[in-house]
């Protein structure tokens, strides 16, 4: 069953998981004879499902989600909400967090200190090519393009949403050493990068680890924002007093 549970993608387990605590309540409360309101039913499938999130190794921010799902549609049906309102939500979450349920990575935004930071790292005078992985709405870009416009800087962005804010805010701002495209990371070759720098979670970290050492060249520089690589120390941090407490972990390949 564990072997299983680990070829699934971490939505198809969190909808597993969430059945269960559904028939774990039902049978419970038919064992117990009792008959609570369907907001204290939801409220214990949601204490139920967010346990069993704990246990399948699912990563926090799955456990909120977990407890919260039932009871929100509870609380939904009981104010009695417009379907249409219902769909355009969810159109504007997926077009925000689009491949999230996959990949695993949601949507961070890089502080303003992490970009101040991150001009202690970038060539002052020298032209160089900067890259963000999962450039978000396009902040760490559009800082850095003006305040190092010697810069070329480049984003990939797979949530539409995010990225279409930014491509417009690079288009209609005037800033022509900044390009986002819509795609995946993965695709990207970061053997044309002089700087390629991440903020993604710590999933991906490994496999972004493995591409970066096969494609980087020589004296390039990988920074990652808070996730560190699995057993592989950086070679220098760099501590940012923001309220996330971000740490940028920096390698020179």
């Amino acid at each position: 069953m564990t072997s299983l549970l680990k070829r699934l993608p971490p939505s198809a387990i969190a909808l597993l998981l969430q059945v269960s605590a559904f028939v774990l309540t039902v049978l419970i409360l038919s064992l117990l004879d009792l008959h609570p309101a369907p907001l204290g039913f939801a409220l214990i499938c949601g204490i139920l499902a967010s346990s069993l999130s704990y246990i399948a190794g699912l990563v926090r921010w799955w456990w909120f989600i977990q407890f919260a799902f039932v009871p929100a549609l509870v609380l939904m049906l009981m104010l009695n909400i417009p379907p249409s309102l219902f769909l355009a939500a969810f159109l504007i979450l997926l077009a925000v967090y689009w491949s999230t349920f996959r990949t695993q990575v949601p949507l961070y935004l890089s502080s303003n200190k992490v970009w101040l930071a991150l001009e202690t790292q970038i060539p002052v005078e020298q032209p160089f090519i900067f890259i963000d992985l999962g450039s978000g709405i396009g902040g760490v870009l559009l800082h850095l393009a003006r305040t190092h416009p010697h810069g070329s800087y480049h984003g990939v962005e797979a949530a539409p949403l995010p990225f279409l804010w930014s491509w417009l805010h690079i288009k209609f701002g005037g800033y022509r050493n900044c390009t986002v495209h819509w795609g995946s990371l993965w695709n990207c070759d970061l053997s044309e990068y002089d700087v390629v720098f991440a903020y993604l979670s710590p999933v991906p970290m490994e496999r972004l680890w493995l591409k970066a050492k096969q494609e980087m060249l020589h004296g390039s520089l990988f920074i990652s924002n808070t996730f560190a690589v699995p057993d592989h120390s950086p070679q220098n941090t760099l501590a940012v007093d923001d309220l996330h407490h971000s740490t940028l972990h920096l390698w020179r390949m």
